[in-house]
């Protein structure tokens, strides 16, 4: 990997962690665009992509600071909300792992994932736009963006769009949606994170590594990251999806074209 390879990837992480269009599935895609999916390179990625996601991390850490400090409050009820919510996200991240990569590793079936995430984004302005009485997130809503998480966990459905759509279909306040969306990304990363260094260690490639490379990949990720962390919170407010939803549509018919056909 080039120095400017790794800049790139680690802006696609970081404006594509937080904006609703998939990061993992952008991740895979601009990899193979690049030639970088080989077996050769899947321990230097995985390191690559802990690293990237902490600079991300950092990134919504330093926004919702006051939100984050917030949680540890009496009584307590959006702490426990948010772990709740957090929990569908781990059942399919620990059941599916190996599956999802075995199967879902490739940009392949990226397509089909792109095309569902453009469909519930399109939805999630419609019904937003819709609801003239949304209400505060309470624990349905929670719920809801939990079970949504939970698919955001296969490469090309979004984490933040899916948790997105689940707050609003679920009659809540687009703000606070906004919000608590960003705060369930925390343990997500760190759950995530934890368990690639895990893997990172068992593996011994830590000696192999051009920590240079990381090193811009996470700032680059970091930098992007903080910018589309507040743009969402604004663009999320307003209900602004359809341009997203359009993107995405684009997405899945270049990369339908490029595989199937």
């Amino acid at each position: 990997m080039l120095w400017w390879q790794a800049m790139v990837l680690g802006l696609v992480q970081g404006f594509t962690e937080f904006l609703p269009v998939s990061s993992s599935g952008h991740l895979i895609l601009v990899r193979e665009l690049m030639g970088l999916n080989s077996a050769d390179a899947s321990q230097f990625n995985l390191i690559f992509d802990i690293m990237v996601h902490a600079g991300t991390l950092v990134a919504v850490v330093l926004v919702l600071y006051k939100d984050i400090l917030g949680l540890f409050r009496k009584p307590f009820k959006r702490l426990l909300m948010l772990i709740v919510a957090c929990i569908p996200a781990v059942i399919v991240g620990f059941t599916c792992k190996d599956y999802i990569e075995e199967y879902f590793s490739t940009a392949k079936y990226l397509c089909f994932f792109f095309l569902f995430t453009a469909v519930i984004m399109l939805v999630s302005e419609i019904v937003a736009k819709r609801n003239k009485n949304p209400k505060p997130l309470g624990w349905g809503s929670a719920i809801a963006m939990g079970v949504m998480q939970g698919a955001g966990v296969f490469p090309g459905i979004s984490r933040s769009g899916s948790t997105i759509f689940g707050g609003t279909v679920a009659g809540a306040d687009s703000k606070e949606v906004a919000t608590f969306s960003f705060l369930m990304s925390i343990p997500i990363i760190l759950g995530s994170l934890l368990l690639s260094v895990i893997d990172v260690a068992q593996a011994g490639a830590l000696a192999q590594i051009d920590w240079f490379c990381v090193a811009v990949g996470a700032l680059s990720a970091f930098a992007s990251g903080y910018f589309a962390v507040r743009v969402m919170l604004k663009l999320i407010a307003k209900a602004n999806f359809k341009w997203f939803s359009l993107y995405l549509l684009i997405i899945s018919v270049l990369t339908f074209i490029f595989y199937f056909l």
